[in-house]
């Protein structure tokens, strides 16, 4: 079992954070939870001991890489984003915009099949072998670390978070993203922005990059109010983020982490993010378990197709949760249980 801290982080701009670091093959009582306490404390967690293999991330690195090296005119091929495909500096559709380009995949296997042929015209099938071999691998883990979280808030099913991305009509997704390099020192800053601030909409995020800086989380907020603060990378491990809907189920105990990145390297950095999803017809809303008379429902139900629709009608930065809080108990016949 491993708990660990990166390096601190001093400076004017940013304050000192330990950030919890867990070995997933440690004992399951303690990983479930040191799991429950970094959600609780940060809504963010380093894994490590994954289980995910070397060769399989590998590939889907080196997928990624050939993809964003080919000529612009080829890329735009894939796009425009709606949301799915290739999109460059321009970040949804109300005016968001960053230092990036990114592939957006739907994890459904003939979705990244019909992709496949204008992402990769050399050889689509290999194309898609890659990426859906590492979309499998990775979602293993986010159902073992979703079963791992409801075991440790004592929750009579622990598959009740993850069978939610494991059904076959699950809306996940997979998002490269490719920020270049800042080459220029006279205007080299630690706040160029190459993704704005957000909190991921879905149930959980796992995110892996290569070893170049870029994201940030905002800390807890304290007397002295959340900062920004660095997140040292690490190729070998993944980044756990909890998402709004794991939010909503867990009526607010545990809370979606807010983040961004930047570009400040002469090293371009690649990270490729899963975002585990339940289907569109999927009816979200606090668990019963997770609520009491002392922490009452905050969240109103909605379904995950209503959710993504506010969601897009937003600039990042919102809290789209707003939206969705309960001004008095209501019941539903599609509410999970």
């Amino acid at each position: 079992m491993v708990v660990a801290s990166f390096s601190p982080v001093h400076g004017d701009r940013f304050r000192s954070l330990a950030i919890p670091v867990i070995d997933l093959s440690c004992d399951r009582a303690l990983a479930s939870e040191l799991i429950v306490r970094a959600c609780e404390e940060f809504g963010f967690f380093k894994v490590i001991s994954h289980g995910v293999p070397v060769d399989i991330v590998s590939r889907m690195e080196a997928a990624a890489l050939e993809f964003f090296s080919l000529p612009v005119v080829e890329k735009q091929r894939a796009g425009p984003p709606n949301p799915i495909g290739y999109g460059s500096k321009t970040i949804g559709l109300n005016g968001d915009s960053g230092e990036v380009e990114y592939l957006l995949l739907h994890t459904n296997p003939s979705s990244v099949s019909q992709q496949a042929g204008v992402i990769s015209r050399k050889n689509p099938t290999e194309f898609s072998c890659v990426v859906n071999e590492y979309m499998e691998t990775v979602q293993e883990v986010a159902c073992k670390i979703l079963e791992l979280l409801a075991e440790g808030l004592g929750l009579r099913d622990s598959g009740v978070f993850s069978r939610l991305i494991r059904d076959t009509e699950n809306d996940s997704l997979l998002r490269l993203n490719h920020y270049p390099p800042w080459h220029n020192k006279e205007d080299m800053r630690s706040d160029r922005i190459g993704f704005g601030e957000h909190s991921d909409p879905q149930i959980i995020t796992l995110l892996r990059s290569n070893d170049v800086e870029g994201l940030q989380i905002l800390s807890p907020s304290s007397l002295d109010g959340a900062v920004w603060v660095p997140v040292p990378p690490d190729p070998n491990a993944f980044h756990i983020m909890v998402g709004d809907l794991l939010q909503v189920m867990t009526n607010g105990r545990l809370a979606s982490v807010r983040h961004r990145a930047i570009v400040d390297s002469y090293s371009p950095r690649l990270s490729m993010g899963y975002f585990g999803a339940p289907p569109l017809h999927e009816w979200i809303s606090p668990l019963p378990e997770m609520t009491t008379p002392q922490m009452p429902r905050c969240y109103k139900s909605f379904t995950w197709a209503e959710y993504k629709k506010a969601m897009y009608s937003l600039r990042l930065g919102h809290n789209r949760l707003d939206l969705f809080r309960a001004d008095e108990m209501e019941e539903h016949p599609g509410l999970v249980k």
